[in-house]
């Protein structure tokens, strides 16, 4: 076999290998895509279209009626207000407890890495316990807790709650951050008189932008989606919007509106999808900042 016929041999095996390959991944997503593209015909069909035609059917007149019906006229129990006053519940309580969890990590992270002092280690590994701490475990404690100081059944309880798991996330997402930051840059600062506060704040503060990022999305998304500790502290018109659709959707009283049902789930998904479209690079990059040492 000549040198330029085993060439094109393995040209052509290069580019049968990689036809597979792209139309594996291709298959892989259209599989995992296609859920989502039913949920948003769905949700633009008439509760007609939908009695009489299949799910794969796009509508024959989109709407958006059943996302105006799903935010403010579906009954969720015997209100029928929809979802928005559980929308104001979920921005009330992610504001805060996105802010103070990372608020509190990123101060903890700089304290673990940049100023050592005994038992910094010990210190750490319990913080670092709480991430793999089940949330099972501590649902009946923190019940008692909120029931005693008195925020029980309301989305400051849920706030509260937040933070505190938060708070080992955080932490180890900017103690891996800090950790790469040269200890030359908080000793020059130290021997010209900045106190700990002003170190953080106008040297290491600016440079830690990305890790902010990452704590951000991350504390955003899993606060938005969670349901667990949202279902367990609170109830009825104090819950956000992950009990809320569930209510939606479990109800069933009258006809079942599927259409209101899809656009209910899009529109309680819609911001977490927001996040990771716009930020979702930075995520990564962010993450990837803090993965040279640790």
């Amino acid at each position: 076999m000549s040198t330029n016929e085993m060439v094109l041999g393995t040209g052509f095996a290069h580019r049968l290998t990689r036809f597979f390959i792209y139309g594996a991944l291709l298959l892989m997503a259209a599989m995992y895509l296609f859920p989502l593209f039913v949920v948003v015909m769905t949700s633009l069909k008439s509760a007609e279209e939908i009695r009489t035609g299949t799910i794969i059917d796009l509508p024959s007149a989109p709407s958006l009626q059943s996302w105006y019906d799903a935010m403010f006229v579906a009954c969720i129990g015997v209100s029928c207000n929809g979802l928005s006053k559980h929308f104001i519940n979920s921005f009330t309580m992610v504001a805060p407890a996105v802010l103070l969890s990372t608020s509190i990590g990123a101060l903890n992270g700089f304290a673990l890495t940049q100023f050592r002092f005994r038992g910094d280690t010990l210190v750490f590994a319990f913080l670092l316990f709480g991430v793999f701490l089940p949330l099972q475990i501590v649902l009946i404690p923190l019940a008692s807790i909120l029931g005693k100081i008195g925020i029980a059944n309301s989305i400051w309880a849920l706030v509260l709650v937040h933070v505190i798991y938060g708070i080992p996330f955080t932490t180890l997402f900017f103690r891996n951050f800090f950790v790469t930051v040269p200890h030359e840059i908080t000793s020059a600062a130290k021997m010209d008189g900045a106190g700990f506060l002003q170190i953080f704040f106008r040297i290491v503060l600016p440079i830690s932008i990305p890790s902010f990022v990452v704590s951000i999305i991350w504390q955003f998304t899993n606060i938005w989606n969670d349901y667990l500790f949202a279902t367990t502290y609170t109830s009825g018109d104090a819950s956000p919007v992950t009990v809320g659709l569930y209510n939606m959707v479990a109800s069933t009283t009258g006809v079942k509106a599927y259409n209101v049902d899809m656009a209910a789930v899009l529109l309680t998904a819609l911001p977490t999808l927001i996040v990771y479209i716009f930020a979702g690079r930075y995520f990564i990059r962010g993450l990837v900042a803090g993965a040279v040492k640790g």
